[in-house]
């Protein structure tokens, strides 16, 4: 039987403010790509894509734009998104376009209608003939392997690069959620103010994130906080490059008001369930999902503030993609938890 007439066969798409990845679902995770595009400027024809792309960032010449088309987890370049999505679909494809016309799309839990109308259509440009929306913890929980179809209590806690989602998912749907655009992204934003205030240093973003996943942070422990790192850049008085050695325990100080927030959220969401569903999180506690759950010390501090055991999986950043096709490869039993849009 064909791939046109196979319920099962699908895309499943993580379009995330940071990265990419796509589930084909008879092959598994088979991209990952930064989310970023290379445009000519005058032209503005399509140079480059994916990691390609972004090792041109911050070093482009003013005739190339190197942008990423998403922020905060939602579109905000809708032709270079569009674009960017053709290419790694027909890339995964080899360039059939329609081999897999039904695609699952993931969706950040706080998005405007405007904005999931905005993924939708992108996606339907990219190529797709059915397009799927699903809330990306929802996505995250199944991709974790976490019980959803069931009436039980779990609760995820997705750190991507543009926004942290909350949820807690029961019988295939939300509870109660939370979104906010404070995640991986704006972490290092932070580390690149601290080194400018700080060390009087300018660096880039991709510095800020090996400094993020290196010696970044965010509970007290001697050997996370004595951790060094040397960086460089330039100097902020004299523009010629220098270096400088920070500390893990800086960055920890230096990303605390933006963990707070995070926290907050959290305590938030708890306070708002059922106590059936509290008494279900206090035996199966909390799964952190996305690339933020790689920051030291992470499941210790919500461990800490909550009171509530929390679980990494394996391969964090890999749930919300896992599970979209999760949700391909079982669609008639999970369909519920999607939202039809095309």
């Amino acid at each position: 039987m064909g791939p046109l007439n196979h319920l099962s066969h699908g895309i499943g798409i993580d379009l995330g403010t940071a990265n990419t990845l796509i589930f084909l679902s008879d092959q598994g995770i088979v991209l990952r790509e930064p989310s970023v595009v290379a445009l000519d400027q005058t032209s503005r024809s399509l140079l480059a894509i994916g990691s390609e792309a972004e090792a041109m960032m911050r070093r482009n010449p003013a005739s190339i734009d190197v942008n990423r088309p998403l922020s905060d987890g939602v579109i905000v370049g809708f032709d270079t998104a569009r674009l960017m999505l053709k290419h790694f679909i027909q890339q995964v494809q080899k360039g059939q376009t329609l081999l897999y016309p039904r695609v699952i799309i993931s969706s950040p839990v706080g998005s405007t209608s405007i904005e999931k109308r905005a993924l939708s259509e992108v996606a339907a440009q990219a190529g797709a003939r059915e397009v799927y929306l699903i809330d990306e913890p929802v996505a995250a929980a199944i991709g974790a392997d976490l019980p959803v179809e069931e009436p039980i209590g779990n609760m995820v806690v997705d750190i991507g690069g543009g926004t942290t989602e909350i949820a807690v998912v029961s019988y295939m749907g939300t509870v109660v959620t939370e979104s906010l655009r404070v995640a991986g992204n704006k972490f290092d934003d932070i580390i690149c103010r601290h080194v400018k205030k700080n060390h009087d240093l300018l660096i880039g973003e991709r510095t800020a994130e090996s400094v993020k996943m290196k010696i970044g942070t965010v509970y007290p422990h001697p050997e996370h906080d004595e951790a060094e790192l040397e960086i460089s850049g330039l100097r902020l008085l004299s523009g010629l490059p220098g270096s400088v050695v920070l500390q893990g325990s800086e960055i920890r100080e230096a990303l605390s008001e933006s963990l707070n927030r995070i926290v907050s959220a959290i305590k938030k969401v708890l306070e708002k369930i059922p106590p059936e569903l509290a008494a279900d999180l206090i035996d199966r506690g909390i799964v952190i999902t996305g690339g933020g759950a790689k920051l030291k010390g992470l499941d210790a501090l919500i461990s800490y503030e909550t009171g509530l055991v929390v679980h990494v999986p394996s391969d964090p950043l890999s749930c919300v993609a896992l599970g979209t096709g999760k949700v391909l490869e079982n669609f008639k039993t999970l369909e519920r938890v999607l939202q039809k849009r095309l």
